[in-house]
């Protein structure tokens, strides 16, 4: 029998799983189309490899396993899978068609609500991925401000102006390298110190686990319109969950530009650039960015219908409240389990992650055991919880329960030194891109 959400007394079977894993390995370079849910972040050896089914904020592998799932296929599910308001959106258009000969009314519709929903949006462009909307941003920003150079600051996708200063940049001509930047999240005064005639572009996600010190987005924004640069912030995480209208909302700052996806349409692929009206029109005729599929009727649908329950069920309060239900119960239990100095789940309630102290030991062996004994009890664990509106109080209440449950496992795997030999698979693999290479320098003036 396929295991269900319980403490199982098995490791769930992955026969089926990995039967296609071995076709997949013989026809697909890479086997994944998505770097967070390929086998590298997910055990080889008691982690599911392919899911079939989701419902709620539940999935099915294809084994038949369930399991509740904090993954949220890494960020789209908002509201939750097979949600009700938007497969019927969905449906509805489908029935009139998907892709069209000329533009689409529902292209102008969602623009409309977005412009009522993002502080920044003077003007908006519809796109498929978020990389696709980091990439637009940056080149408008490039012709309008007539410079090159491009500070960034968390992960911007896949395109050559930002892959460049990660370990997987071959392919990329070392003069695109050379012109972007990295700099260190709350460091107002580097990038100040930075911050020169070149520079075109700052772009930032506005929070990814830690909060901004007070003023520091505040202060961004105004050294760069000071420098002529712009603003942007990639709010492809804190769009439409922190606030509908995303950390601008909630913080209370405009960006020059700001890019959206995930979130938005529940798992239907679209994103967003939103801006200032004099540098979006820069795409109606020096800028080209454009695409077949930009007005899929299908996704804009489930778009519009996405954030209408957004906010009509006034969602990112819910996320905030049971966010804050889980994170602080798993504080509260390794604070029981006299654990405190070895893990801790940190980040803003709606997004947040589990970490392990360099006392705890090797973090990816400890993130390995955690999340095989979870995926046992279960629930789908990559080492986040990206909470939608489908994830019940009850479900909330059982993740702790397995929480208490696998964690005194691993304080005692932790103390006796034999946390490797507890693995029943491969160790998780280190995601490539660097956080901490920051490589921004003061400007000549400035260091003299």
């Amino acid at each position: 029998m396929p295991n269900t959400v319980s403490f199982n007394n098995q490791y769930p079977d992955i026969t089926e799983s990995d039967k296609l894993y071995e076709r997949a390995l013989k026809v697909q370079k890479p086997v994944t189309q998505t770097l967070a849910k390929g086998p590298g972040q997910f055990t080889k050896g008691v982690a599911p490899k392919y899911l079939v089914k989701g419902k709620g904020a539940r999935v099915w592998d294809a084994d038949g396993n369930e399991y509740i799932d904090y993954n949220a296929a890494i960020g789209p599910l908002s509201l939750g899978y097979a949600y009700p308001a938007v497969d019927e959106a969905i449906t509805r258009q489908m029935q009139n068609g998907i892709t069209f000969s000329l533009m689409h009314p529902l292209e102008v519709e969602l623009s409309e609500l977005i412009q009522q929903v993002i502080p920044n949006a003077e003007a908006v462009k519809i796109a498929k991925t978020g990389a696709d909307v980091c990439s637009a941003a940056i080149r408008v920003a490039r012709a309008f401000t007539g410079r090159d150079v491009v500070f960034c600051c968390g992960y911007h996708g896949w395109h050559d102006w930002y892959i460049g200063i990660t370990s997987r940049n071959a392919g990329i001509p070392e003069a695109i390298q050379d012109m972007t930047y990295t700099f260190e999240y709350n460091n107002i005064e580097l990038i100040k110190a930075a911050l020169d005639e070149t520079v075109a572009a700052v772009i930032l996600e506005p929070f990814i686990f830690e909060a901004p010190s007070p003023g520091f987005l505040q202060e961004l924004a105004e050294v760069c319109r000071e420098n002529g640069t712009l603003l942007i912030f990639d709010e492809m995480w804190t769009g439409f969950r922190v606030a509908v209208g995303g950390a601008q909302e909630y913080f209370n700052v405009k960006a020059d530009l700001a890019v959206f996806s995930k979130a938005c349409a529940n798992g239907m692929p679209i994103a967003l650039l939103t801006g200032r009206a004099d540098v979006m029109e820069l795409f109606n005729s020096q800028v080209f960015s454009y695409t077949t599929f930009g007005g899929e009727a299908l996704s804009l649908a489930a778009c519009k219908a996405t954030i209408h329950e957004l906010i009509d069920k006034n969602v990112p309060k819910y996320l905030d409240e049971k966010g804050k239900e889980l994170k602080d119960g798993y504080n509260r239990i390794a604070s029981e389990l006299g654990m405190e100095h070895y893990t801790k789940c940190v980040g803003f309630n709606c997004r947040t992650m589990v970490t392990f102290t360099p006392e705890a030991g090797d973090a990816l062996e400890l993130k390995t055991l955690m999340q095989q004994e979870m995926i046992k009890r279960g629930i789908l664990w990559a080492g986040f919880h990206n909470l939608c509106y489908s994830h019940t109080g009850e479900e909330i209440a059982y993740t702790l329960e397995a929480y208490r449950d696998v964690l005194m496992l691993v304080k005692e795997a932790i103390e006796n030194g034999t946390v490797k030999q507890q693995l029943k698979g491969e160790v998780l693999e280190a995601v490539f891109r660097k956080v901490s290479n920051y490589n921004i320098k003061a400007k000549t003036v400035a260091a003299v």
